[in-house]
């Protein structure tokens, strides 16, 4: 790990949005609410306290320094994928780059099937929580039963005294193919439209930042959709390349990890925060160093073979001026 992140001076008029998919962060108990039996130390990926241990103090280490180069600072919010529970989200706040920061969580129980949850930690000195709220997407498979996905979870609060709104997703995946699964991202996206409209009926020019795991590039219907319908603005859309994205298929890259926010962000006032910039967290550390995956993120695991990296995704983030 690199040092190169010390001695940039800390902007006080600067903040940090981000989201992370961390690949898999399950404790070592096994739990009868999760399909948590690859991940113990009896299995065949033989998941042990000193992986895990690891795998908090890579996490943490990353999280610490996304959007420092440009504020000199941590990240006030962070929404995370593919968290087991509450108990992996106090282990890693609590984990040696980050047991420092204020950081505190909102977390629910989802009901997916793999057992994985989205949250979102915040740094209590700068963002206070007016309010929490899991939202179920209603999915059901061909034969008509319920098709258990991850709940979309919104957070209210006070981003140093301006009320914001932060949507944190994980959508469907595209394993049984693009095609196959569009629907049930199509159905996700209605359920953020359905949330956007709440807030904005509430106030209409509520700030809102929609940040997740979307599964779907910025060109795609879902995330197109929701873009044109609620007038959103998605940075992402000129970050994705064929030499970058935040995640790797096949040798190609995929953008599936992104931040929309509302065009108020472009108001000008000395008040209240603006867009500054958004970018991938696709430091060289964080990537493999050489052979033929060259340049794509250094993982925990692949397949089963431990790889003891940091995750398949790359984080995002957004960087908010006053």
């Amino acid at each position: 790990m690199t040092d190169s992140f010390d001695d940039i001076p800390v902007r006080n008029d600067m903040q940090t949005i981000a989201f992370y998919n961390l690949e898999n962060l399950f404790d070592l108990a096994n739990s009868e609410q999760t399909y948590d039996n690859d991940f113990l130390p009896t299995s065949v990926k033989k998941w042990t306290s000193k992986r895990y241990q690891n795998k908090l103090r890579k996490l943490g280490f990353v999280i610490a320094n996304i959007g420092r180069r440009e504020t000199g600072k941590h990240p006030t919010i962070v929404g995370l994928a593919e968290v087991e529970n509450a108990k992996v989200i106090e282990d890693l706040i609590a984990s040696k780059h980050l047991e420092d920061y204020n950081y505190s969580y909102v977390h629910y129980d989802s009901p997916d099937e793999r057992g994985i949850d989205v949250a979102i930690i915040y740094d209590t000195t700068a963002f206070e929580v007016l309010h929490s709220e899991a939202f179920k997407v209603e999915l059901f498979n061909d034969e008509g039963l319920p098709d258990y996905t991850r709940d979309v979870l919104l957070i209210s609060g006070l981003l140093d005294g301006e009320k914001i709104h932060v949507i944190a997703n994980h959508w469907s995946s595209r394993r049984e193919g693009e095609k196959e699964t569009e629907h049930k991202r199509i159905a996700s996206s209605n359920r953020v439209g359905e949330i956007i409209s709440s807030l904005k009926l509430e106030k209409e020019d509520a700030k809102i930042v929609i940040i997740g795991d979307f599964n779907d590039n910025p060109s795609d219907k879902s995330v197109k959709r929701l873009v044109e319908s609620f007038n959103l603005f998605n940075p992402m859309e000129t970050l994705r390349s064929y030499t970058r994205g935040t995640t790797n298929h096949n040798r190609q890259w995929n953008l599936f990890d992104q931040i929309m926010i509302s065009n108020n962000f472009f108001k000008t006032s000395k008040r209240c925060f603006e867009y500054s910039s958004a970018n991938i967290f696709d430091e060289d550390f964080l990537k493999l160093f050489k052979g033929k995956y060259k340049g794509t993120p250094f993982r925990t695991y692949v397949g089963k073979k431990y790889k003891g990296g940091y995750s398949d995704h790359f984080p995002v983030y957004v960087i908010f001026k006053k």
